[in-house]
């Protein structure tokens, strides 16, 4: 039976898989402990917990588990980053890229920068939403300390040429730091091979838990803490761990790990099928974004004269 509204906003968020409902459970109640509790059972459980899940995370996008920072999400995870190379790496230089089309978690921190004394160029897409390596590689300047490009979009879900951006960064010697919250669990990405420095995720875009997320920091990478109290996660990010919302975010990397391949596949085909039967039946209707590089579950279509 058809059951309306159809909810087809999965971009924005899903809703939890119940196998990653039920291994978080037991962690609101039976196992409540705090993972910084270190004298005790209750404390050891949930520490456990935590490191089972940074082991999942990590695993997911071929890190080490000592690289990966649990958050608050994607926003977090962003500001982190950005922020955090800003101030440990500003004797090296001011200057930050990154694109007019990343989210407004990535804009709106470098616009804070600006005011406060750093320089962002912010390249611009062609028509389809695509960047090049070379619009990177022209921008690059010798006090150019970060480029901050997003992996997939999270409204045309094109995919931009990150591997070919990071090679770029490697070569002049500057961080690269990707948005990958549309982009885990969808696509592979391998932090290590891609040479990616930090890469910013969240669990609720990936059926896990809103309130959650991670950064990936590159062994040996200097990052200041955006917050101050208690030296948790290795001095880059205090506060008490969210031992379920974790607990929930390795689950469904290790869902998606096992599913990514199959899933795409499947939602590809629908995504087609979708796009064919609008576009043959209504009039002034297109799609957005490039048809060959995007991710297969998303589609971003136009009607004449509708906003």
């Amino acid at each position: 039976m058809l059951i309306l509204p159809i909810y087809l906003d999965y971009n924005a968020t899903t809703p939890v898989d119940a196998r990653v409902l039920e291994v978080m459970l037991p962690y609101f109640s039976e196992q409540f402990g705090n993972a910084a509790s270190r004298t005790h059972l209750y404390g050891w459980e949930a520490q456990e917990a935590v490191e089972t899940g940074r082991r999942q995370v990590a695993d997911l996008i071929g890190a080490s588990e000592k690289e990966i920072v649990f958050t608050s999400g994607s926003t977090e995870s962003i500001n982190l980053a950005i922020k955090g190379i800003a101030q440990s790496y500003q004797h090296k230089g001011k200057h930050i890229i990154t694109a007019s089309t990343e989210h407004k978690a990535v804009l709106d921190t470098c616009q804070h920068l600006e005011k406060i004394g750093f320089e962002i160029t912010y390249l611009v897409p062609d028509s389809e939403g695509m960047l090049t390596a070379a619009q990177v590689d022209v921008a690059i300047r010798t006090d150019t300390i970060l480029v901050s490009i997003m992996a997939a979009h999270n409204e045309i879900g094109v995919i931009q040429p990150f591997r070919e951006i990071a090679q770029v960064c490697q070569a002049n010697n500057v961080l690269f730091h990707t948005d990958a919250t549309q982009a885990i669990g969808k696509i592979p990405i391998n932090v290590a091979a891609d040479g990616i420095d930090l890469l910013s995720m969240s669990a609720h875009k990936l059926y896990g838990p809103k309130g959650i997320g991670a950064l990936y920091v590159r062994k040996n990478l200097k990052i200041n803490a955006q917050i101050d109290g208690g030296g948790h996660e290795r001095g880059r990010r205090s506060g008490t761990l969210n031992v379920p919302g974790i607990v929930g975010l390795g689950k469904a990397c290790e869902l998606a790990g096992l599913e990514m391949h199959v899933q795409q596949q499947r939602l590809g085909v629908l995504r087609d099928k979708l796009e064919t039967t609008l576009l043959n039946t209504i009039s002034q209707s297109q799609v957005n974004g490039s048809r060959q590089y995007r991710l297969a579950h998303v589609s971003n279509t136009a009607f004449g004269g509708v906003d």
